[in-house]
């Protein structure tokens, strides 16, 4: 019952922002607390206000997953069960996006109030990825929720080696998992799920390969770190003439030639560093995409990662075409839109390119934003018109 769970308190006299928890607002707990734990919260003043799952070995000191009653969480695998449902519904019911892909976002972390999960659904395959000790602690009631709700799913678990070194445990090995085939908006995709980058696919970008497709039509395209290669296939598929695609991760490319090879879609594909190519070949397209990995992982490297960011997006911009568009994009969630496109404006100052924001991008809505939690709009991108 949660009456005897540990107790969390405030050091301070205001209660948190957002579903995070950090080490410098909570007074040290009266008894041992093991990491990973369920815990309640209480005030400066020791009065209740939620519950939260607590790691002592990460500067996020909790994760809240409850601000409600205190009954709340009395039965946490009831608990998942009744927040995943709610966040698949939003999807399926409101979103409808079954209609048009068998790969979406069943949880977004603190977008859904389950702070440190990510679930990621490919047909019959479902993918969880933990950010949280906590919820990789409660990996077996995290399945049993989910096959609660899909009985013939298979569901895997992974965990990114930066969020266990920064939860304070080891990460498991990567697993072996057969591949499987995922339709989105027509075009299937070879996807090796909870291997290599995120949960094996790309999820967030699924509304943004569309728009960039259908702008693409009838002339050529240039995508770089094209990853599974999403806007490149769409890209083709929607009509544009002639499509490259760029990356240096060989395994992830190897899947997009295979995916390319199972829609009958002609596109050139090149295994190399965009820097490297972007120098060695000056390629020249109407349409370029750029869509680089995390590049910032905390505030420590923003300077660093900023300068990375602007010499990419100065080489991509000399590949666009006068009177073509490029799609460039960050998935950095410590860098906000303002940074981003500070860096990108300085960068088309350096190619010496005139652009025009046509429209900033972001992640689609299967990825729910908190306006009290900017790291939920972690994905930001900027269409623009270049002279």
């Amino acid at each position: 019952m949660s009456s005897e769970l540990p107790i969390v308190e405030l050091s301070g006299d205001y209660l948190p922002q957002g579903p995070w928890l950090y080490s410098r607002l909570c007074r040290e707990p009266r008894q041992p607390i093991e990491a990973g734990e369920l815990v309640e919260l209480h005030d400066a003043d020791g009065r209740f206000f939620g519950h939260g799952l607590y790691n002592p070995n990460s500067d996020i000191r909790v994760r809240i997953l409850s601000t409600g009653k205190r009954s709340d969480l009395d039965k946490p695998r009831q608990f998942l069960l009744k927040q995943i449902a709610a966040a698949d519904r939003l999807r399926k019911k409101t979103l409808r996006l079954p209609e048009v892909t068998e790969a979406y976002r069943m949880v977004h972390a603190e977008g859904d109030d389950l702070p440190g999960l990510i679930v990621d659904r490919f047909g019959d395959v479902i993918v969880c990825e933990h950010h949280a000790l906590g919820f990789w602690l409660w990996r077996a009631d995290v399945t049993w929720a989910l096959k609660e709700l899909y009985p013939e799913s298979t569901v895997y678990h992974r965990v990114p080696k930066s969020a266990a070194k920064s939860e304070g445990f080891d990460a498991p090995e990567e697993e072996d998992n057969p591949e499987v085939v995922v339709e989105e908006h027509g075009v299937g995709f070879v996807v090796k799920p909870a291997a290599g980058h995120k949960t094996g696919f790309f999820c967030d970008q699924r509304d943004n390969r569309q728009l960039v497709a259908s702008l693409a039509r009838g002339g050529d395209v240039l995508d770089l770190c094209c990853n599974a290669g999403g806007f490149a296939l769409h890209a083709k598929a929607q009509g544009a003439t002639r499509v490259s695609a760029v990356d240096l991760d060989e395994k992830v490319l190897d899947r997009a030639i295979r995916s390319a090879k199972e829609n009958d879609l002609e596109i050139r594909w090149t295994h190399a560093d965009i820097f490297e190519f972007l120098r060695r070949e000056q390629p020249r397209a109407r349409t370029v995409i750029l869509d680089p990995h995390k590049i910032v992982r905390d505030r420590n490297r923003m300077e660093q990662g900023l300068a990375t960011y602007g010499d990419m997006n100065a080489l991509a911009l000399g590949a666009v075409k006068p009177g073509g568009l490029f799609a460039t994009f960050s998935c950095s969630g410590a860098v906000d839109l303002s940074n981003f496109v500070g860096t990108v404006f300085r960068a088309a100052r350096r190619a010496e390119r005139g652009v025009r924001l046509l429209r900033v991008l972001e992640a689609g809505p299967d990825h729910p934003q908190r306006p009290d939690f900017t790291r939920s709009r972690y994905l930001k991108g900027l269409l623009l018109a270049v002279d």
